[in-house]
């Protein structure tokens, strides 16, 4: 513990001195900010809190900057290190690959963590400042903060394995934004096509919830939209959050990390100093 622990300090401080923490925490409280000013509209329409109205807000945004946060800040963990050559000479002290990962991701974590409690926390505040009923919503808030670390997590252990498997800080960020963009975007895109084409068949009432699912980002999604009781307010993919229990959905936002960091430190393995 205390080599992990050293390990996610060095890093934090290598965070600090790379501008990491600053930007993190200036993209959430900036966009955080700007979202819960622009979600005032929709409060009396819905018929709820205007914090639940900010939690759904915050969802949109969370379901896209959370894991393109998570992937800038990772892709070059491991790549960087081998072209740089620090890895081989971390891996001749007495610390094993796996704490070397679990040093890294308790410092990125920990970054990820900063910047959403600050920006949620701003988005918070201007919604009790705007509506004396927000205390309702504070419920929904805390599981949004919640599972936007376990989003994080998930994409900071991908971003960890396509490090390793890259070896080149360049295809790695590649390959970064390339997932991002199939998983958080294209994926959806897709699922809507299939199911415009389905026409209400088999696809869209046995297969669709599962595919949801199987998606992080959408787990997250369906989860946060339904548990703030704004869900009625999505359209789209986001508006099957009525439809899929939430339970369901937290499971596999928690699950994912387990899954993404057992990846990454495989991947890592496979890495010659």
């Amino acid at each position: 513990m205390k080599r992990i622990l050293a390990g996610a300090t060095a890093e934090f401080r290598i965070a600090l001195r790379n501008r990491w923490v600053a930007i993190a925490i200036v993209m959430m409280a900036l966009f955080s900010l700007v979202l819960a000013a622009a979600g005032s509209a929709p409060t009396g329409a819905v018929g709820v809190d205007k914090m639940s109205v900010t939690v759904a807000s915050l969802t949109s945004l969370g379901v896209y900057l959370v894991p393109l946060l998570a992937l800038l800040m990772s892709f070059d963990a491991i790549a960087g290190e081998v072209e740089r050559g620090t890895l081989p000479l971390a891996l001749t002290y007495p610390v094993s690959r796996q704490e070397i990962l679990l040093g890294k991701f308790l410092a990125q974590m920990g970054i990820l963590g900063l910047a959403l409690g600050i920006g949620y926390a701003i988005a918070a505040g201007l919604a009790f400042w705007q509506d004396p009923r927000a205390g309702e919503g504070v419920a929904a808030m805390l599981r949004l903060f919640a599972s936007s670390l376990l989003l994080g997590a998930t994409f900071l252990a991908i971003g960890y394995a396509i490090s390793a498997v890259s070896r080149r800080p360049g295809a790695a960020a590649g390959l970064a934004i390339g997932l991002w963009l199939v998983l958080v975007i294209l994926y959806d895109l897709g699922l809507l096509a299939a199911i415009v084409v389905d026409q209400g068949g088999v696809f869209t009432t046995d297969i669709f919830p599962y595919a949801l699912l199987a998606n992080p980002a959408d787990a997250f999604r369906l989860f946060n939209l339904a548990s703030s009781g704004a869900g009625g307010a999505a359209s789209g993919v986001g508006g099957a959050s009525g439809s899929i229990p939430a339970g369901q959905a937290l499971a596999v936002i928690a699950i994912w990390p387990l899954v993404a960091f057992g990846l990454a430190l495989a991947a890592l393995r496979r890495v010659k100093p």
